[in-house]
C-alpha cells in the first residue's frame, strides 16, 4: 500500500500561485510514476502533469502546460505542483495519484485539495 497526502491548496486571486504537496509513505519503493489530476465541480476528473518517480520524465496537460511544473524530492518522498498565473478555470479537487508497477498514476489516490481561483 501507498499513502498519499495533498496540501498547499486555498484561495487565491486570477494570477497568483499556488504549489501543491503531495507527502507519500507505505510501499513507495513500487511507486513507478505519480501525478495530479483535478475535478472541478459537476465535471469529470482530468490529468494535470505527470512524472517519472525514478526520472525526470514529465507530461503535461495542455490547458496547463507552460504554467504549472510537477516535480518530486525523492529523498522527502514528496510530490510538488508549481501552479502560476492561476485562471478561475483551474478550480477544483486536485488530487495525488501513483503509478505502481509500469502503470500510469491511479492504483493509489489522496483524499484531495481544494484549490479555488477567484475572478
Amino acid at each position: 500500500q501507498v499513502q498519499l497526502v495533498e496540501s498547499g491548496g486555498g484561495l487565491v486571486q486570477a494570477g497568483g500561485s499556488l504549489r501543491l504537496s503531495c507527502a507519500a509513505s507505505g510501499r513507495t519503493f513500487s511507486v513507478y510514476t505519480m501525478g495530479w489530476f483535478r475535478q472541478a465541480p459537476g465535471k469529470e476528473r482530468e490529468f494535470v502533469a505527470q512524472i517519472r518517480w525514478g526520472g525526470s520524465t514529465t507530461s503535461y496537460a495542455a490547458y496547463v502546460k507552460g504554467r504549472f511544473t510537477i516535480s518530486r524530492d525523492n529523498a522527502k518522498q514528496t510530490l510538488f505542483l508549481q501552479m502560476n498565473n492561476l485562471k478561475p478555470d483551474d478550480t477544483g479537487v486536485y488530487y495525488c495519484a501513483a503509478g505502481i508497477a509500469g502503470n500510469r498514476p491511479g492504483d493509489y489516490w489522496g483524499q484531495g485539495t481544494q484549490v479555488t481561483v477567484s475572478s
